[in-house]
């Protein structure tokens, strides 16, 4: 899997322009539609992994585009943006297959906090990746152990779990929030702790990763795994 790329599709400037420029900011590729047209036009034709669906729409709604998606689309993974008393029509909206949704007005925390845990089930359903050979390392999550020419380094349970989410995320940048929340299971929010840190410095001594060819720090995004 590729940098997510997620669409966005809301009629007001102002809450679009924030949804992208968060989503944009946190290392997203983002597509973008103002109305219910080229809203739709877009879910149906364009290549993304999340959509973030306003409901009231010009020209088509919310509900119009999640019915086209059903037809040719199942299974496409939907945010619903909606306002605040819009209850009923959130409970339609998830029948009709959304995954979640947010309610109107929302803290770029809480939507990409939601974004986060919609895109990990997505990956979760996709297959496993247990192991990669980059710079002449081998890792490999099945034996739980780093292999360079010959010799061996073993990884704790962990540092595989990190790995594993590393490698069901190739090529994008992790957000060090996201990896407690998914790896350690901690909210990010009410604990201050440098666990991730000291577990990306161990895995750069066992990969002999002295330059972060391999686990690259991307400033102010996260930690990124080479793939090749």
């Amino acid at each position: 899997m590729s940098i997510p790329t997620i669409l966005v599709v809301e009629d007001d400037a102002a809450v679009r322009r924030g949804v992208v420029d968060a989503l944009t900011f946190s290392g997203y590729q983002v597509l973008a539609a103002s109305d219910g047209a080229e809203g739709r036009e877009l879910a149906l034709t364009a290549h993304y992994d999340l959509l973030l669906l306003d409901l009231i729409l010009p020209h088509f709604t919310g509900f119009d585009i999640l019915e086209a998606l059903g037809k040719v689309r199942a299974g496409q993974a939907v945010i619903i943006l909606s306002a605040k008393g819009e209850e009923n029509d959130r409970v339609k909206g998830l029948k009709m297959g959304a995954d979640d949704y947010v309610v109107k007005p929302f803290s770029a925390r809480e939507l990409l906090a939601r974004v986060d845990a919609v895109l990990r089930r997505a990956t979760e359903r996709q297959p496993l990746v247990t192991s990669l050979e980059v710079c002449g390392r081998v890792i490999d999550l099945k034996r739980a152990e780093i292999r360079i020419a010959d010799e061996k380094e073993n990884l704790s349970e962990r540092e595989v779990s990190l790995l594993r989410y590393f490698l069901a995320n190739p090529d994008r940048p992790v957000p060090r929030d996201e990896l407690l929340r998914h790896v350690w299971g901690i909210d990010p929010h009410k604990i201050e702790t440098r666990t991730v840190d000291m577990h990306i410095a161990h895995l750069r001594k066992k990969l002999r990763d002295d330059t972060q060819e391999i686990l690259e720090t991307v400033r102010g995004r996260g930690y990124r795994l080479a793939s090749s």
